[in-house]
């Protein structure tokens, strides 16, 4: 990859560069957030001219290295005010690395008031104005459809939809999967930059694009088989994840009684059978059709873990669809039916919205009376009106922390402006210390303690009490964002956690496929790095560690069933970033 692109929208200019020296050993969210801040003024306005977005393939992207297809996106986040990385899954971080693109970068601001779309192939970058009928509230899979017969079938597509041309803080970036479908970079608003540049989308075509080198060919075959079997054999990466998706979590975390229900009023619902994800598998498989148990979200995955999932007459409604959306809408906001789940799934991917965000301003505005508790049809009313905007689709589109505005209410789940997600942090102490020191805002994937916490994969950390969790969340940072510097997935982890060799034949493709020679301490240096810039970023854009800390009321609330608080002081919590 030794392409750099800048695209300038004020001017229309586009430069094509050589990769420039500090970014030579770089990819994925070690490059965007570099780059971000070297160049993005920490304290300029997210939606304004001086921010700028980065698309960055991971190091391993482009290869046949096994799931290795995640691109991750950077900027200031109009949500949190903070650095963001965001990272999806599709064709397009693959396309970019095979075409030799390092990074494409989108600054400035048109002075019109029309949108564009960004070509790319191996001959160039055109910019082109964006054709009418995608404009305007037309969903996300009308959008594909009429962007890859107008510029190819097998094109890659990042996508901003109605939420980003609004500019709302919620808005994600979507990236066409390898049958059309739906990917997104979801947490912080990222497809909100992009709307304000004007970009409605943005196009990667590979073809005549030969394979991406690899320094020492056998050395990588070698390493990527061992890697796979490592994945494989593990029992969550190879086989629970393949059978019920991510939504197998909800049994295990109702168990756990960390599942958030009601608003996080409790860690605990009675109709979890109704949304698991063995009532996903069952339901899938019953009615056949268009419906697939096991699907992958780019080409090269083996854990598979995502899938479609069909109406009753077998027919597709959406994919990818992920515990975290399910226990939003499923156990915070109450509702039991996973068909009405699903229509809502498959709407806020044709709006363009963080589903993570939205379930959650859903649950906040139900407590604020805005909605009522549990109704599927009245929440996908709700949430098309996010496309229109009407003000309860704005006030929603806002997010949850606007929500909670809005409403007058103090139990409100955010951390830096950004939702709380799947895990209830006082009876899962590790995963609350990732939400309240990452720089992304509250975000379960910066440093995954479900792992060691509940599922005892890498640890076996008790959840209840805070022994080992200040270092394990430390730890877990760390590594998430060397990984998320490779384009592998996070579920890599599963395979790699209790299996030195997994890890090692990571380390050995990045190396073979370089020329180089990363040890595992560089690794590690490497993710310290990334975070180091980060924090330096919201330090300079006026964050302290007072920020970094959960809402007020998950201290004296105790969460039921254990009845446990959160009971970190804040000098222990800033010892996770004692590093």
């Amino acid at each position: 990859m030794n392409k750099f692109i800048r695209v300038d929208m004020t001017t229309k200019q586009v430069t094509v560069d050589e990769v420039p020296a500090k970014y030579a050993g770089l990819g994925g969210r070690a490059l965007t957030s570099n780059f971000v801040a070297d160049e993005v003024k920490p304290t300029c306005h997210a939606l304004g001219k001086n921010n700028k977005i980065i698309f960055a393939p991971g190091l391993l992207s482009g290869t046949t290295a096994p799931n290795s297809g995640r691109i991750s996106v950077g900027a200031k986040s109009p949500l949190t005010g903070t650095i963001k990385e965001s990272n999806s899954g599709g064709s397009f971080s693959q396309k970019m690395a095979k075409a030799g693109i390092k990074a494409l970068v989108i600054e400035g601001m048109p002075t019109d008031d029309k949108f564009y779309v960004i070509k790319m192939d191996i001959n160039g970058v055109t910019i082109d104005e964006a054709p009418a009928e995608i404009l305007g509230g037309c969903g996300n899979y009308k959008a594909i459809e009429i962007l890859s017969a107008k510029y190819g079938e097998k094109v890659g597509i990042a996508l901003a939809g109605p939420a980003g041309e609004h500019r709302l803080p919620s808005a994600n970036i979507s990236f066409k999967d390898p049958e059309g479908n739906m990917r997104s970079a979801g947490r912080g608003g990222l497809g909100a930059v992009l709307g304000s540049k004007k970009v409605k989308a943005v196009i990667i075509d590979d073809t005549g694009a030969g394979a991406v080198p690899i320094a020492d060919p056998e050395k990588f075959r070698a390493a990527s088989k061992v890697f796979a079997k490592a994945l494989l054999d593990h029992p969550v990466a190879g086989q629970g994840l393949a059978a019920y998706g991510t939504d197998v979590l909800v049994n295990i975390l109702n168990e756990a009684g960390g599942l958030p229900a009601k608003n996080f009023t409790a860690g605990r619902i009675d109709h979890n059978d109704n949304i698991s994800g063995e009532t996903l598998n069952a339901t899938i498989t019953e009615r056949g059709g268009e419906g697939k148990v096991s699907h992958g979200c780019h080409p090269g995955c083996i854990i598979r873990c995502s899938q479609w999932y069909p109406d009753k007459d077998g027919k597709y409604i959406t994919s990818g669809f992920e515990y975290e959306t399910i226990w939003g809408l499923g156990a915070d906001a109450g509702i039991q039916d996973l068909d009405d789940i699903a229509y809502i799934d498959r709407e806020m991917d044709d709006i363009g919205i963080d589903s993570i965000e939205t379930a959650v301003a859903v649950a906040t505005a139900m407590e604020g009376g805005l909605l009522p508790w549990g109704d599927g049809k009245a929440v996908l009313d709700a949430v098309k009106q996010i496309a229109v905007p009407t003000p309860l689709g704005r006030i929603l589109g806002g997010g949850t922390a606007v929500v909670g505005k809005v409403c007058g209410l103090f139990r409100t789940p955010v951390v830096k402006d950004q939702a709380i997600p799947a895990y209830d942090p006082r009876p899962i102490k590790g995963i609350g210390l990732t939400y309240a020191t990452t720089p992304m805002g509250a975000d379960h994937t910066a440093g995954y303690c479900i792992s060691g916490n509940i599922l005892k994969v890498g640890a076996d950390i008790d959840p209840l009490k805070k022994e080992g969790q200040i270092e394990y969340a430390r730890a877990m940072q760390i590594g998430t964002a060397a990984v998320d510097s490779t384009g592998m997935c996070l579920f890599v982890y599963f395979g790699i956690a209790d299996n030195p060799g997994g890890y090692q034949a990571l380390i050995d493709m990045i190396n073979a496929q370089y020329g180089i020679e990363l040890t595992a301490a560089d690794v590690d240096k490497l993710g310290e790095s990334v975070l180091k810039v980060e924090r330096a970023f919201n330090k300079a854009a006026g964050f302290t560690n007072a920020h970094d800390r959960l809402p007020e009321f998950f201290e004296y609330e105790p969460c039921s069933p254990h009845n446990v608080v959160w009971d970190f002081s804040p000098e222990e919590i800033d010892e996770v970033y004692n590093f």
